[in-house]
């Protein structure tokens, strides 16, 4: 196939996460005139799987290998380290581009919302999340870990991460990427009480039974919960979610009968309690929370409060996912409004930055797909050499793209660094990477 071949059908993809690939892989899969170019402003692919997924859950990451299959298709391209908005706009994108598909993730955390939540020492979940696995953009963070109470705010798997990757020794984290620098600040720190608190009860709560049961396998914290709490009975709920459901309250059942003097560090896990005040001057001091109940398919506040001294608060409680300019977009939602993926004439929209941050990597899948599958249907080819167009950009504008191969170099150095049985170890600044590749 002629890359200048009119019958060729050009698509760019902005984002390099999941979504970002599910898509490309359906396209290429189903097409045979197509050319994709993936776009990311970071030199790195995949998204959340790099700088998201749990740094102790490698098996997750494993699906980073069939993304590198969708890389080594021939009609497929990386391009990095490429910002739509700063090095070129989406409205160029689409003057050479048959198709524009955005698949940016939400990489925002959504904020509380309540008094106090500007103060020092409250860090967002995706901000937090993205300083342990060395993402660029918060790789010098730096959170205050010298404090003896850590609040996460949230009862979802990312909750649930976070407390586990704070109360993990050394050793539990061995085979982890977690960066360097978090892991010296994570052991050095002064932490005695881990809280994940949520509105919601043991039954709504939106964590899965795997990722709880790890909470009571901990070396050196012990995961407690108030026994009054849990219900005999799930009450009525989906048959589907039955399961993980019974599941989840035979693990918080067992936490009920640990003694909280078993282990150094305690996880109090509470629920029906909602944050209604940061308690401090400038800095964290502590959180108020009101006590909820559940009504009407609700949960209410009771007027009831209770306080909890913490140093550090977490808030896991959604994320936004960030405008762009030549495109719709709902403040209110953080996503851009859409019709089956479609946003406007050949410009769609995946994963989160479609539906909002919900469901797991494997949701993107029928997603990207499905999106792929709708633009072989309605989009046809208009006869425009794309091939080179962003290469021609980059040389006018005096940027830098970084190629798939580029990215296997900085990968092949971080694999050669690893120390012990940990997979890598993570260069989380982008000028390294660039000297990295400048020496290769």
């Amino acid at each position: 196939m002629s890359e200048n071949d009119s019958r060729t059908l050009w698509v760019a993809i902005i984002g390099s996460g999941p979504a970002g690939y599910y898509t490309a892989e359906g396209l290429v899969k189903n097409a045979e005139n197509i050319r994709v170019d993936i776009v990311d402003r970071l030199p790195t692919p995949y998204g959340l799987i790099r700088g998201g997924v749990a740094p102790d859950h490698q098996s997750i990451k494993g699906v980073m290998r069939r993304y590198e299959k969708t890389s080594g298709n021939e009609n497929v391209r990386f391009l990095g380290n490429l910002e739509v908005g700063r090095d070129v706009s989406l409205a160029e994108l689409r003057e050479m581009y048959d198709a524009v598909v955005i698949a940016t993730g939400a990489p925002n955390d959504r904020r509380l919302g309540i008094p106090g939540d500007d103060k020092a020492g409250v860090v967002g979940s995706a901000a937090f999340v993205g300083w342990y696995n060395g993402h660029p953009d918060f790789a010098d963070l730096s959170p205050d870990l010298a404090v003896k109470s850590v609040a996460v705010i949230g009862n979802g798997n990312v909750a649930v991460d976070v407390v586990r990757v704070l109360a993990k020794t050394t050793g539990e984290m061995a085979a982890s990427d977690l960066t360097s620098y978090a892991s010296h600040a994570i052991q050095a720190s002064a932490i005695e009480d881990l809280w994940m608190l949520g509105r919601r009860g043991p039954v709504e709560a939106k964590f899965t039974h795997k990722e709880l049961g790890e909470l009571g396998e901990l070396e050196n914290c012990v995961a407690l919960v108030d026994a009054g709490q849990i219900p005999d009975e799930l009450g009525d709920i989906p048959e589907k979610a039955i399961p993980v459901k019974t599941k989840n309250l035979n693990h918080l059942r067992a936490f009920a009968e640990n003694d909280a003097g078993d282990k150094p560090v305690r996880l109090h896990i509470a629920f029906c309690a909602r944050p209604v005040e940061i308690l401090g001057d400038k800095r964290v001091t502590g959180l108020r929370l009101e006590k909820t109940r559940f009504e009407d398919g609700k949960y209410l506040g009771t007027g009831k409060t209770f306080d909890i001294e913490c140093g550090l608060i977490v808030p896991c409680i959604g994320y936004l996912s960030d405008p762009m300019e030549g495109a719709t977009f709902d403040e209110g939602r953080g996503l851009f409004p859409n019709e089956d993926g479609k946003i406007e004439d050949r410009l769609y929209v995946v994963g989160w930055a479609r539906r909002g941050p919900t469901g797991t990597i494997g949701t993107n899948r029928p997603d990207g797909m499905g999106v792929a599958e709708r633009i072989l249907a309605e989009v046809s080819p208009r006869g425009k050499a794309c091939c080179g167009g962003l290469d021609r950009i980059a040389s006018e504008r005096g940027f830098r793209i970084t190629s798939f191969d580029d990215w296997k170099k900085i990968e092949a150095a971080e694999i050669k660094a690893a120390q012990g049985v940990a997979p890598r170890a993570k260069i989380s600044h982008i000028e390294e990477m660039l000297t990295l590749l400048d020496k290769c």
